[in-house]
């Protein structure tokens, strides 16, 4: 393994779940492409059943309404909740779909969409699809959904849109260990190492254009999530609470300093990522979208502490972002980041500990002390179990990414107050995970069979097309 890029484990997508809708929708867009050409002059017919946890949790989190708008052709990136609605009802109302190049799929979700929840050997999120002429099988796929928006086919290759995995990569590493021993050969950063590894020199360039793109996105996500209230969809009536916090924060500022401190700062802002992605908005996957508010809302309320001018702005969000995008990886590579494979400590666990590292590096941390961030903030994440009520991105998730803000701040401050020398490694903290998720009770990982989904609110739950 090489490594992944900065926009592998930071993309670009839609709410309200990285694994359960973007993954779908894009392994659907994909089995779209390998019949398009025959269902131009014959439609097809098409079954699509979902397993495991997305055949658990999928309806919360929009699966159905995903794969839907994905055999039509949208992709998560420029896909919208208003195209997403149009495609399941037309599916529904007409059972059939016209797809974006104007072939014919016969396809009724009602009736074409299936559930199993026995899980597929290759990941607990697996999806089968099939195409019929009349009544010949012409095609048939399976694909997983492995976190983040990263899908495999059943070979296990990556899809080629979702993932592009460095090779060759000029400085290639599959541990902490190794990749410090690189920055401590070359005398790079993390941050540089990783750009190298990229074919992009930071050193000599001004403007890190796909990190500033990146950035954009997560803004106007938190700007929209301090706005907006009201109820968010789904069934459990969860009220949007970060516009109100936000103001309350305001109000309570004196004059031209910034509303309290940079932890309670970035709690707000990490549950208004959330709550936008809960209600289907747009974000960036950091690494997932059910902890996609900590990694932005640290970044935020570090800019907040620094007056800086756009080329420092610019410098401090390719360097944070650059530095998370190698812990994302190396949680990728060597444990996993989706909740229904190791539970919540793959998602909030790696955000908080990707959020650390990123705080850190920005303010000028050695790469041990980058380390020892990264692992504090996710050692204190170890055992932590998804188990989303009524299987939405919503109690707890949004709460966890405010709290999950707060630990990798903290981790930041103790590794910064320390000389680089700790206890554990991060590699041995991300083997813990590993394990930790492999004993975890299937349960407790995105089938909202155990935990807080069944002792939470127990409220009837509505399918969020989304």
């Amino acid at each position: 393994m090489q490594g992944f890029a900065l926009n592998d484990i930071f993309k670009i997508g839609i709410g309200p779940s990285s694994s359960h809708t973007m993954a779908p929708m894009h392994a659907a867009q994909h089995f779209l492409s390998k019949i398009d050409s025959r269902a131009h002059h014959i439609p097809l017919k098409v079954q699509v059943t979902l397993h495991g946890s997305l055949a658990a949790t999928g309806d919360g989190h929009g699966t159905p309404g995903a794969v839907t708008a994905g055999l039509m052709g949208y992709h998560y990136e420029t896909v919208t909740l208003p195209d997403i609605e149009a495609a399941w009802a037309k599916s529904v109302s007409r059972g059939y779909l016209t797809t974006l190049t104007g072939s014919s799929i016969q396809f009724n979700g009602s009736t074409d969409l299936l559930r199993d929840m026995t899980p597929l050997s290759g990941h607990p999120n697996g999806m089968t699809f099939i195409a019929w002429e009349n009544t010949t099988e012409v095609a048939r796929a399976q694909y997983f959904s492995v976190g983040g928006g990263m899908v495999e086919d059943e070979q296990g290759v990556t899809l080629a849109t979702t993932a592009n995995t460095l090779d060759p990569a000029p400085f290639p590493y599959k541990t902490m260990a190794e990749l410090i021993a690189l920055c401590d050969r070359e005398q790079l950063t993390i941050a540089e190492l990783q750009a190298r590894n990229e074919h992009l020199c930071l050193r000599s360039a001004d403007h890190d254009p796909i990190a500033a793109k990146l950035w954009d996105v997560m803004s106007d996500c938190i700007e929209r999530g301090l706005a907006c209230e009201g109820e968010l969809p789904g069934g459990l009536k969860v009220k949007r609470r970060a516009a109100t916090l936000w103001q309350r924060l305001l109000n309570n500022s004196q004059g031209d300093k910034a509303p309290a401190n940079v932890a309670q700062r970035a709690m707000v802002y990490a549950m208004a990522v959330n709550e936008e992605n809960a209600a289907g908005g747009r974000l960036v996957t950091a690494p997932t979208n059910g902890a996609a508010g900590i990694v932005p809302a640290v970044l935020r309320a570090h800019l907040d502490e620094h007056k800086l001018n756009s080329a420092g702005v610019d410098r401090h969000v390719s360097t944070f972002l650059r530095t998370a995008t190698v812990i994302g990886g190396l949680f990728k590579m060597n444990a996993s980041i989706s909740g229904a494979d190791v539970g919540c400590q793959g998602e909030v666990g790696a955000a908080a500990s990707m959020a650390a590292a990123g705080l850190t590096a920005a303010m000028g941390g050695s790469p041990k002390q980058i380390e020892n961030a990264a692992e504090i903030a996710v050692e204190h994440c170890l055992g932590l179990t998804c188990d989303p009520i009524g299987g939405l991105v919503q109690v707890p998730c949004i709460e966890r990414n405010g709290m999950g803000a707060v630990k990798a701040i903290a981790a930041s401050d103790l590794a910064l107050a320390g000389d680089g020398h700790f206890m554990v490694s991060l590699d041995q903290v991300i083997k813990t995970v590993r394990e930790t998720g492999r004993d975890m009770d299937s349960r407790y990982k995105e089938t909202a069979r155990g935990g807080l989904a069944i002792h939470g609110l127990k409220i009837p739950v509505t399918t969020v097309e989304c």
